[in-house]
């Protein structure tokens, strides 16, 4: 199960279920086995149905090990109030809802009702993560590109606080980010910049904005109107930038690697 897929054995698809264990056994072992029969062998092997998660293997190994060096001496510095640490990333909610789990009668199927919007009906939203002071911002102003990545940066200036500690901008390596006027914006601001290695979603906590957005907006509702969506998703920052310290929990950075996930990646 670990080493092969079902593929392997002229079996459909690419995961194992407890019908294709007992598909390759009758035809392996020339044997009839009941699926409790394998469920209870799984159990014994200390195997469980899980859902897998998804590991993009071009990140480098090497660029991620440099960079999280990198993250540990930034991260001093804030513990010395001499920087403020911020994550910058963009995301797009649709007005239509994210689907979700909620409680409901056992026996019947549960149902949320969508008014079928188009995809064009959707927030690009650019957001920063304030890591040393527990605060969050969300900006829209169209599509995500140089020109707006200049102006989000020049909103984001005005909105932190102006107590003389250098601003440090950790984010990934999309185009827009990398543009000569993004960056010269950056420079003209007194913003140093810090790119993420590629293929790294996983060391920008505010990923895990995105998602408690999700979870608390847009899951299981669809909204009668961009306009709508747009208030509820302030009405959410707002409400969360009142309690700095549980937004800095959730939001925890990574601070070590696993080397054994590390060697997974292409470039490991």
């Amino acid at each position: 199960m670990e080493t092969t897929t079902p593929s392997h054995h002229d079996l459909p698809g690419h995961g194992w279920t407890l019908k294709k264990l007992v598909a390759w056994v009758n035809a392996s072992q020339n044997r009839p086995v009941s699926r409790n029969v394998i469920r209870n062998i799984l159990c014994k092997f200390k195997l469980s149905w899980k859902k897998c998660k998804k590991l993009l293997a071009r990140r480098d190994a090497k660029k991620r090990a440099i960079y999280m060096q990198r993250f540990h001496e930034l991260f001093e510095l804030m513990r010395q109030n001499k920087i403020l640490l911020i994550y910058v990333d963009e995301s797009h909610f649709h007005r239509d809802m994210d689907l979700g789990y909620s409680w409901g009668q056992v026996g019947k199927r549960l149902w949320r009702r969508s008014d079928c919007p188009p995809l064009s009906d959707r927030i690009n939203w650019y957001g920063a993560f304030n890591f040393s002071d527990g605060q969050s911002l969300i900006w829209n102003e169209g599509n995500c590109n140089a020109e707006h990545t200049g102006k989000f940066l020049e909103r984001l200036k005005e909105w932190l606080p102006d107590d003389g500690r250098q601003v440090v901008v950790i984010w990934d390596g999309a185009p827009w980010h990398r543009a000569k006027s993004v960056q010269s914006k950056a420079q003209e601001l007194s913003i140093e910049i810090v790119a993420l290695p590629g293929y790294s979603p996983d060391l920008n906590p505010i990923e895990g904005l995105w998602k408690w957005m999700r979870e608390d907006v847009t899951q299981l509702y669809c909204y009668p109107s961009i306009t709508a969506l747009f208030d509820a998703c302030k009405k959410f920052i707002e409400r969360i930038n009142k309690n700095p310290l549980e937004m800095i929990n959730r939001l925890w950075p990574r601070f070590e690697l696993d080397p054994e996930v590390e060697k997974l990646g292409f470039s490991g």
